[in-house]
């Protein structure tokens, strides 16, 4: 009888230690609690010391989970697995995410810290009146150069990539909207084309291009530029502001035909669990000091317009950077195609990807 008894005791503690560990898991994964704000964003994409403050000011506990890319974050989140509060999207992304209905409204009566955005990066095309999303980051996509072996003449245009001198030369960033945007562009083309000759035309283009480039690099370009791998690399403002801290060699340039005008967006999904933690951290980032700082951790342009006065003069004078209206003007965002042309985007670049170099 006592065997049964301490059997029947050991099983109870077996089971209460797994609902505890179950408890906690839960709890890790924002799965319960009020005061837990989950976010999900692209790595290193925001100062951690800034998500203590946060926690330490509101009381507020910060789960933080990292994407790679717009569309791992759109399968995951449409899936339904995990839950979250926050999310980062891209531009083109959100009108997808709006389109499955995976967010929810702003609520603006939680968000008095707008206010501070310049008013040329709201009301954008895939979010009109920004009902669903707030502007975090923006940028440029570019040339990042050596001026120990390039000089600013050589790469004022997309098509003097095409220069012979830069056989094996090039680095290039690895994505299909990019790519084939390059060719697009130099050809007097829409961003967001979507007719099938001029799309074949670009990537017909872009082939030709091939022979130029040395590879095609994700985020470690800053890292393989820096070591002087190759002397140009095509890339994001944001990465470009990086090596040039480190390198002060480089310089960086927003080809005269135009370039992609890119927006990284805070939005809250529709199954949140804890919208008004997710808005608390919102307003926060929102503050233009905790802006500035973020924006000098991060390297990217911030959208808020009172967190510039308080920023080193050095970066926020930078052209490069924070392209003039004049620049803007011929920056293109972009919009979300449908599946069907995402798909014809993927197939075009997979043809340009494995032409012999």
């Amino acid at each position: 009888m006592k065997t049964l008894i301490n059997m029947t005791i050991t099983i109870l503690i077996v089971v209460a230690g797994l609902f505890g560990i179950r408890y906690q898991l839960e709890s890790s994964q924002g799965l319960t609690g009020d005061k837990v704000v989950n976010f999900y964003n692209w790595g290193d994409y925001i100062d951690p010391d800034l998500l203590k403050r946060f926690e330490e000011e509101t009381g507020y506990s910060v789960i933080y989970e990292t994407f790679d890319s717009n569309e791992a974050m759109f399968t995951k989140v449409k899936q339904g697995g995990t839950q979250y509060d926050i999310l980062v999207p891209s531009e083109y992304m959100i009108e997808s995410m709006i389109d499955a209905s995976l967010l929810q409204p702003i609520d603006y009566a939680q968000l008095p810290n707008f206010q501070y955005l310049d008013e040329r990066f709201i009301d954008q095309p895939f979010d009109p009146e920004n009902e669903y999303s707030i502007p975090y980051f923006w940028g440029t996509l570019g040339i990042l150069y050596d001026t120990k072996y390039i000089d600013a003449s050589q790469v004022e245009t997309w098509d003097d990539l095409w220069n012979p001198e830069f056989a094996g030369s090039i680095m290039i960033y690895d994505g299909a909207r990019e790519v084939l945007g390059i060719g697009l562009q130099s050809l007097g083309y829409s961003l967001n084309e979507t007719d099938d000759a001029k799309l074949i035309e670009a990537a017909a283009k872009m082939k030709t291009l091939m022979p130029n480039i040395i590879a095609l690099v994700a985020d470690e370009m800053k890292m393989h530029i820096n070591q002087e791998e190759a002397p140009i690399g095509i890339t994001f403002s944001g990465e470009a502001a990086t090596a040039m801290y480190d390198n002060e060699d480089l310089a960086y340039h927003v080809p005269d035909e135009g370039s992609n005008l890119w927006f990284d967006n805070l939005v809250i999904p529709a199954n949140s669990r804890n919208p008004e933690g997710a808005h608390a951290l919102i307003n926060f980032l929102l503050d233009p000091e905790i802006a500035a700082i973020n924006a000098e951790y991060v390297g990217y342009a911030t959208p808020n317009a009172a967190a510039l006065e308080l920023m080193d003069p050095e970066i926020t004078s930078d052209e490069a950077f924070y392209p003039s209206d004049e620049v803007i003007e011929r920056l293109e965002v972009y919009r979300d195609l449908g599946q069907e042309k995402l798909i014809q985007y993927n197939d075009l670049y997979l043809q340009v990807k494995i032409e012999p170099r």
